[in-house]
């Protein structure tokens, strides 16, 4: 009975161990999960706010919001590129592991201009445009890069594999279709000429058998005088005369 009690014991124990387990990590990944979207949403309203300045601040500010809405736009869309399509290339991951070198590059890039997005001496932020401009330029080319080359790489692999399938797929057509080379019908030997009707051609080809003469007939026998008739029954015989 002790024992009994002991085992529902380490069973209740055991459920409520995994209970707990459970409970974190779905709490986990509901945290991460309201962490992304508020990520995603503090990201979408940054952008549309570097748009609206990008428009409505003319000058060196203007220029900026437009550099840094240009960096932003093309690191996400590389960083999203290169995460979607690792886990099916594995070559992937020396190309990812540059972006993330580039990426350290574009976050000091990114906190440069937001700092300089409220500089008052516009004369000082107008000269050091040129080197933010290039910067800038050198960053979103190399993420543009390895962007396409991902997108390419992936394009080529399907164009590859959509080749070998429509090769395999003309060979089981042709398989499949068998009967148009195996079972085309024999054409029948053809039919001897029928005889021609009597005529004067057939008479032509027709072989000559020449009659027998009347001297290679041969002797024909003589007729046998009949038999004497019979007699029937209904004739009377002849009584012999008497000699009296």
């Amino acid at each position: 009975m002790e024992a009994a009690i002991t085992v529902f014991t380490l069973l209740f124990l055991l459920f409520l161990a995994l209970g707990g387990y459970a409970t974190v990590k779905a709490v986990g990944a509901a945290k991460r999960g309201v962490d992304r979207t508020l990520t995603q949403a503090r990201r979408t309203v940054e952008d549309h706010t570097l748009r609206a300045k990008s428009f409505a601040q003319p000058g060196p500010a203007g220029e900026i919001a437009q550099l840094r809405l240009k960096l932003r736009t093309s690191m996400r869309a590389t960083q999203d590129a290169l995460h979607a399509r690792v886990t099916e290339d594995e070559s992937l991951k020396e190309s990812l592991a540059l972006f993330e070198r580039l990426s350290a590059h574009g976050h000091d890039l990114d906190g440069e201009l937001r700092r300089l997005e409220s500089e008052p001496d516009r004369a000082a932020l107008a000269e050091r445009l040129p080197g933010l401009r290039e910067r800038t330029e050198r960053i979103v080319r190399s993420a543009d890069s390895l962007r396409w080359a991902a997108r390419d790489r992936a394009r080529r692999f399907a164009d590859d594999d959509l080749d070998t399938l429509s090769a395999q797929i003309d060979v089981e057509a042709g398989a499949l279709r068998h009967w148009t080379e195996t079972d085309q019908p024999a054409t029948p030997p053809p039919w001897p000429e029928a005889p021609a009707a009597d005529g004067p051609a057939a008479r032509r080809t027709r072989p000559q058998t020449p009659e027998p003469s009347a001297a290679e007939e041969p002797t024909r026998p003589a007729l046998t005088p009949p038999d004497p008739r019979p007699a029937h029954p209904w004739q009377k015989k002849t009584r012999p005369e008497s000699t009296t």
